[in-house]
This record gives C-alpha cells, sequence and structure tokens, in this order.
C-alpha cells in the first residue's frame, strides 16, 4: 500500500479501537465473567470458518461471472485478490472502496480492463438486489418477530424503513440507467453542479468527465453480461445470496459462543441494517459506526454484560481478521510484482 493509506489504516484502527474501548467500557460489569465461564470456543472457531467460507463464496462469484465473458481465472487468484481488496476496504470510507484492487488484480489474470470492470460493477449491483430483497423478506414475512424487536427500539422499525428504500432506489436507478443512461448522466451532473454552486468544487470539469467515463463503462458492462454473460448473473446471484447469508450467521454463531441463544431472526434483521449502513461512505472501513450500531442494536436482545464482548468478537472476525488476510495477500502481490519486474529486466 502506498504510504497515505497505510496512514488511514492506523486512523481507521485506532478509531475503531477508540470506539470499541467505550463500547466495553460502558457495558462490562461484574456479571460479564460468569457470562464468558459459560462460552464454547467451538462455535466461535465456527464463526471464523463461517467468514473464510463466505470469502470463498465472493472469489467463486468473481470466477463465475469471469468465466462468462469467456476468461478463465484461478479461483486462487480470485480469493487473493477478495482478500487484498479487503484491506484497501478497510482504509477508504464505507467498505466498498476496493473495486480498484480487483479491477487491477483481474486485469493481471489477462482480463481486459473494460470486462474486469464490468465485473466488480455487477458485483455491487447484485450486492444491492440480494441486500434489498432480503429487507423486503424481513419486511413482509417475518412478522411478529419483525414487530417485537421493532417495539424495542423506536427508531430501529424506521431505520430499516430507511436502509430498504435505500437499497430499492438504488436499484431501481439501476434499472432506470440500463434504457437511459444519458438521464443518468444529467442527473448525476446536475448533482455535481449544485454542490459546486455552494462548496466550490476542486476540478469540476474532470469530475463531469468522470461522469461521463463511468457511466458509459457501467452500462458496456450491463450490455456485456446481458448478451454474453447471463450464466454469470445467475452464479453471480448464487453465490452473492451465499456470501450474505454466511456473514450475516457469523453473528449468530459469536453468541452461542458465548453461551447465549442464537437469535436468529433477530440478528438476521440487524445485520442487514448494519450491512447496508456499513456501505455508505461514512468513516475508512466503517469503523466506529459498526461498533456503535452493533452495540445499539443488539443490546435490545442481548445482555449489556456480554454485548461489548460481542461486539468486540464480531469486529475480531470481520475486520481485524480481514485486514490480516490483507497484508499476506498484499505481500504476494507485491512478491509477484517484483519478480516480474525483475524477470523484464533480464
Amino acid at each position: 500500500m502506498k504510504k497515505s493509506q497505510w496512514k488511514w489504516l492506523f486512523i481507521s484502527l485506532s478509531f475503531s479501537a477508540l470506539v470499541m474501548v467505550g463500547v466495553l467500557y460502558f457495558t462490562v460489569d461484574e456479571s460479564t465473567i460468569e457470562h464468558l465461564s459459560q462460552a464454547n470456543p467451538v462455535y466461535l472457531f465456527l464463526a471464523v470458518l463461517f467468514h473464510i467460507l463466505s470469502l470463498g463464496f465472493w472469489a467463486l462469484r468473481i470466477q463465475k461471472m469471469s468465466a462468462s465473458l469467456g476468461y478463465r481465472v484461478h479461483l486462487t487468484h480470485c480469493l487473493n485478490l477478495v482478500l487484498a481488496n479487503m484491506l484497501v476496504a478497510a482504509v477508504t470510507p464505507s467498505q466498498a472502496g476496493g473495486e480498484p484492487v480487483r479491477i487491477h488484480e483481474l486485469y493481471r489474470a489477462g482480463v481486459p480492463v473494460g470486462d474486469a470492470t464490468a465485473v466488480v460493477i455487477m458485483e455491487r449491483i447484485l450486492d444491492g438486489i440480494v441486500l434489498g430483497a432480503l429487507g423486503a423478506f424481513a419486511m413482509l414475512f417475518l412478522g411478529s418477530y419483525w414487530r417485537s424487536l421493532a417495539s424495542g427500539f423506536s427508531g430501529l422499525s424506521a431505520m430499516m424503513y430507511a436502509a430498504w428504500i435505500f437499497v430499492t432506489l438504488f436499484v431501481l436507478v439501476f434499472v432506470y440507467s440500463v434504457k437511459n443512461p444519458d438521464h443518468l448522466k444529467r442527473a448525476l451532473k446536475w448533482i455535481s453542479r449544485w454542490i459546486d454552486r455552494r462548496w466550490r468544487l476542486k476540478r469540476l470539469e474532470n469530475l463531469l468527465e468522470t461522469i461521463d467515463r463511468e457511466v458509459d463503462n457501467f452500462n458496456q458492462g450491463l450490455v456485456k453480461f446481458v448478451n454474453h454473460g447471463k450464466s454469470g448473473l445467475v452464479w453471480g446471484m448464487l453465490f452473492t445470496l451465499l456470501f450474505w447469508l454466511s456473514e450475516f450467521i457469523i453473528a449468530s454463531l459469536i453468541l452461542m459462543g458465548l453461551g447465549q441463544p442464537a437469535y436468529l431472526v433477530e440478528s438476521f434483521v440487524v445485520q442487514i441494517i448494519i450491512a447496508i449502513i456499513m456501505m455508505i461512505p461514512l468513516t475508512p472501513g466503517g469503523s466506529g459506526i459498526a461498533e456503535i450500531a452493533a452495540t445499539s442494536l443488539y443490546s435490545l436482545f442481548v445482555p449489556s454484560a456480554i454485548v461489548g464482548v460481542f461486539v468486540l468478537l464480531w469486529r475480531l472476525i470481520l475486520y481485524y481478521l480481514n485486514i490480516f488476510l490483507g497484508i499476506l495477500s498484499s505481500v504476494i502481490i507485491v512478491r509477484r510484482e517484483y519478480l516480474a519486474r525483475a524477470k523484464k529486466q533480464r
């Protein structure tokens, strides 16, 4: 990583650690030790395995979507690029900042930049569709579970509806822009000029050119998948669903590891809300935001004495482990680039 990225990684880790210390300070008490005495490390180990499994589903999604466009990318390469992507996502606002890494690594595997961009853009769209569908399922079909959970926190219902509306609007804009890319360009340019009139954006013209280029890339990617990669969309949707379900079940496994009920339904609803919040660019890697959101929402049904420890373990698996694996993956990439450069100089 660049020097500036290491700086942002340090800021992200520091912010996350600071918030986590605050959470533990206000939640740990004398009964925490009693709860921890009932802990079962087997479930905690399973939680780690499920996270690694979810990263494997992500790698399979990239491999199958690339294959549908006619490119053979080894699964090990896809897994390595997913891990490297997780490290960069930890230093960029929200957790959706690793796209350039995935595009670059697909290019290094022989996928042209245009097709690599199409794969990565379609990944985000599939994430939005799946999260929107899961949110709709949570609101429409969980019935009494949803109402009982929302009754414990007056703002929870509003948060869930707001999150679902956000994802639904994202999908609707995507569907509309398929046939009307020029309308999307005009809308984005209008928003950019509106912001410029109030805050004087630097390099506004460059931003407008970027909008033109990215909307064209977006549309070309869609055309490629619709015309040549329909099987990739099917596989992509399947592995996207498996990825999110695997990620969501981790929280329940941690709760069971701490001697608590799994709270599958309640945790499912909360995880959807957190997943959508984490996609909004607020802090590097969503650090601090994730800890506060998880503490606030899980404290509705998890004993306060254990909720801080739960959030700590949850972030260790879904955030700090990502950084560790991402650093290992980045070392592999740097070594590969060094050897390739040395070979060219011979």
